[in-house]
């Protein structure tokens, strides 16, 4: 298994895997995963790194159907700038590909951020960390294994 599912099992945190078989030519990884497993997009959270004015990476995780306000992802963490992330620096701080980026289990433990509307369901399924891998886990037990705050990050 992936190191974030590793890390849930560890920790005994209650979740669900569920697996489904990726395709190289869709366009977008989160919408492909509420697709093939049948969710509404609002259900299934992308992972996204950004840089902050500061240098520092950070980490936003929003409904697969939203796009990030940078503005308001500075705003979350106290900085004036916020731009994304370079997908060398993601691979490198995170250990994940690209598609595939969880917010569990990275090699740095960035600042991160969930979206409010999270709050909103029992569960909320984010990457498992590979592509074809999802994870269905409580926002607050999300929020609490990874340090998290929770506020608007949607466009």
């Amino acid at each position: 298994m992936t190191p974030a599912v590793n890390l849930l099992n560890k920790l005994n945190i209650a979740h669900q895997v569920h697996e489904y078989s990726h395709d190289a030519q869709h366009e977008s990884y989160g919408l492909e995963a509420a697709e093939k497993l049948n969710l509404p997009p609002a259900k299934v959270f992308k992972t996204l790194v950004v840089k902050l004015d500061s240098g520092q990476l950070a980490v936003a995780i929003l409904p697969v159907n939203q796009m990030l306000s940078m503005k308001a992802m500075a705003k979350a963490l106290s900085a004036k700038k916020a731009v994304m992330a370079d997908k060398i620096d993601v691979q490198r701080s995170t250990g994940y590909v690209l598609g595939g980026v969880s917010p569990l289990a990275q090699k740095k433990r960035l600042p991160t951020v969930i979206d409010e509307t999270s709050q909103e369901f029992t569960t909320i399924f984010v990457s498992g960390g590979k592509r074809g891998l999802e994870i269905e886990i409580a926002a607050q037990a999300l929020a609490k294994i990874s340090a998290a705050t929770f506020a608007p990050l949607s466009a």
